[in-house]
């Protein structure tokens, strides 16, 4: 059993950044890819970035390439998505997710666990 919970969410103005966190509790997060996803009113749950077990691979959706970055520190059991440069369009419920496998996924029905969200609203 993996639980996650998300902290760094809030309102910005557009142009600005946020640093979200996802800790994990548990002694085998490494052995966990993991994925931030978000949520927007109406639309369907999407891919933002996904990161490998050891960090070595990343895969950030084209709709945030260049400005949003995932990182992880296995040591402490976190996962991190740094936001720069937000949009209005970025406002959604984020949410990460752990996966039993060496690799992300940006599909949320792979993943295992999730958290319960952050909400992330940007204003123009």
């Amino acid at each position: 059993q993996v639980q996650l919970v998300e902290d760094g969410g809030g309102l910005v103005q557009a142009g600005d950044s946020l640093r979200l966190s996802c800790a994990a509790s548990g002694r085998t997060f490494g052995s966990y890819a993991m994925g931030w996803f978000r949520q927007a009113p109406g639309k369907e749950r999407e891919i933002v970035a996904a990161i490998s077990r050891t960090g070595a691979r990343t895969y950030s959706a084209d709709s945030v390439n260049g400005r949003f970055s995932i990182s992880r520190d296995n040591a402490n059991n976190t996962v991190y998505l740094q936001m720069n440069s937000l949009k209005p369009e970025d406002t959604a419920v984020y949410y990460c997710a752990a996966r039993l496998t060496n690799l992300g996924s940006p599909i949320p029905r792979e993943y295992d666990y999730w958290g319960q969200g952050t909400q992330v609203t940007v204003s123009s």
